[in-house]
């Protein structure tokens, strides 16, 4: 089941069955990923920009975002 967490400006969509547990998430933004706690993603933690760039780092592509609209 993927999962979206959002902080407003972008939503990062989670889809699990594609995660390959690299673990590059947690190494780069330590205070957003947190694989121990439930939801596992604290998006507020992060700047939107410090969000997009790991997000980009994904290996397997798991994580994405898009960047919401200011309607």
């Amino acid at each position: 089941m993927n999962k979206e967490y959002s902080n407003g400006e972008i939503t990062i969509k989670w889809q699990p069955k594609l995660c390959q547990h690299a673990g590059i998430c947690v190494k780069l933004l330590p205070d957003v990923y947190k694989p121990k706690e439930s939801p596992w993603i604290s998006i507020g933690n992060a700047s939107t920009e410090d969000l997009k760039n790991q997000v980009n780092k994904c290996p397997s592509g798991a994580l994405s975002f898009t960047v919401n609209n200011d309607t």
